[in-house]
């Protein structure tokens, strides 16, 4: 999908103009020595609204997983909190923990949640299952931690952007015996075969086609095409059935526009409650790059709105 700048909404082209750059590390090698960059440092946060405590959980191996816990400043609920592993984006090679705060600000300076945020091992540093099992460990470890948090066990929501809006679809995958969990793929990345038109030839701000193969080919490794589980790529998965609700959004202008729509078309099929919007002129990572514009705004509403309803309807039937 070629993109003329005439169809990117006036408020988003400049600093789409900057999101190119992004586009520069369409290479494996390049992705993974700005992830390695990137996994040394550490990105200080800033709120008014939400505070942050890092803990440290063991890996089967013996090593460490951090995990970044947000919180609201104020809390205004006796309630016990909703729990939320939020993944951070990066096309499963890039950022860190840190870059969760966007969307900590947005679902839980309200005090009615709590957000868990994993510092995976990205591609960069190793390929798929590293990442997939240190998300499913955090998210154990959030069920069988809950109370410590205050958090209710039997309300947890798996959610992310970008890469690990797939991500979060492959941990509900595994985990959808498990209970109930709720998931928020945010504009995700699920299809490593690229054959559906928004993912062609797209040459869009921020993410593209030639990044996109490259950010799958370094998370995938040496996996032979014909064995890529769907936990791998959830976009090979058939059977949605007994996953848990779902929140998405995506613009239009995205790589990732028609598998999050087919996606979400999967799981009505499958009788499974979606809140699903496109947005108009967004490219991806539209909300990030651009975090003051008035379709962030109004994106942000469409995640709080939704997330508040499924939250209230959860409280009212327990």
């Amino acid at each position: 999908m070629q993109i003329d700048p005439e169809m990117i909404r006036p408020e988003l082209r400049r600093i789409g103009k900057v999101g190119y750059a992004v586009n520069l590390l369409a290479s494996p090698v390049r992705l993974q020595r700005m992830g390695r960059m990137m996994a040394k440092a550490k990105m200080p946060i800033h709120s008014r609204r939400v505070i942050k405590q890092d803990v440290w959980i063991e890996r089967p191996d013996h090593s460490k997983l951090r995990l970044a816990i947000f919180w609201a400043k104020q809390v205004v609920t006796k309630r016990p909190a909703t729990g939320i592993l939020w993944l951070h984006g990066g096309g499963y090679a890039l950022e860190s923990a840190e870059n969760t705060l966007v969307y900590a600000e947005q679902l839980v300076a309200d005090g009615r949640s709590v957000m868990v945020a994993p510092d995976y091992t990205t591609s960069a540093l190793a390929p798929y299952p590293a990442a997939l099992d240190d998300c499913y460990l955090a998210l154990t470890w959030l069920r069988d931690s809950a109370t410590r948090f205050g958090v209710n066990p039997n309300q947890l929501v798996v959610g992310g952007d970008s890469a690990v809006g797939g991500l979060t679809v492959a941990v509900c995958l595994r985990a959808r015996d498990q209970g109930d969990v709720w998931q928020i793929p945010i504009y995700p990345m699920l299809d490593d075969r690229l054959v559906l038109a928004s993912a062609k030839k797209n040459d869009a701000p921020v993410w593209n086609s030639r990044v996109n193969q490259a950010a799958w080919d370094l998370y995938l490794g040496d996996l032979p095409l014909d064995k890529i589980p769907i936990y791998a790529a959830p976009g090979r998965a058939t059977n949605l059935a007994g996953l848990p609700p779902a929140i998405t959004y995506v613009g239009d202008l995205d790589p990732f526009l028609d598998e999050t729509c087919l996606y979400a078309k999967h799981l009505e099929r499958a009788g499974i409650p979606v809140a699903c919007k496109v947005f108009d002129g967004c490219y991806h990572g539209f909300d990030q790059v651009a975090p003051h514009a008035d379709v962030t705004k109004v994106a942000h509403d469409f995640l709080r709105t939704e997330f508040f309803k499924a939250q209230a309807k959860y409280w009212a039937a327990n």
